[in-house]
C-alpha cells in the first residue's frame, strides 16, 4: 500500500492530523481519543507504519508514534506539483476567457 492509499482512510487522516496538533503520542493515547476498538487502531497504525508516514518508538512498554516528515514531505510534493499543474490550466482557460470576453466587447461596440 502506498501514501494516498493509506490516507484515503478518514481514520488513517485524522490519526495523522491529531498528531500533526499533538506531536508524539503514545498507542494509548492516540486509541482513547476514537470511538472504534483498540485493535482496529493498531491495525491503522501499522497500516500508517508500514507505509511510512508514522514513526514509531518503542519506550519500556509504550509504543510513540510521530509524523514522519520525510515521508509528509514526499505527500506535500506531490501535492503541490498537482497544484501547480492545475493552477496552470486554469490561467490558461482564464486567458482564452479573458480573449472571449474581449471579442464579445468588442462586437457589442461595433453594433452600437
Amino acid at each position: 500500500m502506498d501514501a494516498f492509499a493509506a490516507l484515503a482512510d478518514p481514520t488513517r487522516r485524522q490519526i495523522i492530523e491529531l498528531l500533526a496538533s499533538k506531536g508524539q503520542l503514545s498507542a494509548t493515547d492516540i486509541s482513547d481519543r476514537f470511538k472504534i476498538s483498540a485493535p482496529a487502531i493498531s491495525q491503522h497504525l501499522k497500516i500508517l507504519r508500514e507505509t511510512r508516514l508514522l514513526a514509531m518508538e518503542k519506550r519500556k512498554q509504550q509504543r510513540l508514534y510521530q509524523i514522519n516528515p520525510e515521508a509528509m514531505s514526499e505527500v506535500e510534493g506531490w501535492v503541490a506539483k498537482m497544484t501547480e499543474r492545475w493552477e496552470a490550466r486554469y490561467r490558461a482557460l482564464d486567458e482564452v476567457l479573458d480573449v472571449e470576453q474581449q471579442k464579445l466587447k468588442k462586437g457589442k461596440e461595433d453594433n452600437e
